[in-house]
């Protein structure tokens, strides 16, 4: 939904959010969620990067195994 609307669509909406909470307000909503947006990229690129050891292990694992 929110891929259809061009920048006009957009720009009036932003408009009507800060006639309604104030300027201020609207900023300080929009770095909250920039924070969480990075928050949340941090946690799933270190989930990854987890992921990727553990295979990296079970690689070793099965390596030693198959040679004995």
């Amino acid at each position: 939904m929110i891929g259809s609307l061009g920048w006009q669509e957009l720009l009036i909406v932003l408009v009507i959010l800060a006639l309604l909470f104030g300027a201020g307000r609207v900023s300080s909503l929009g770095g909250a969620l920039g924070k969480g947006i990075r928050e949340f990229r941090k946690e799933s690129t270190a989930k990854d990067d987890i992921v990727i050891a553990n295979q990296e292990d079970d690689d070793e694992k099965n390596k030693e195994d198959t040679s004995k």
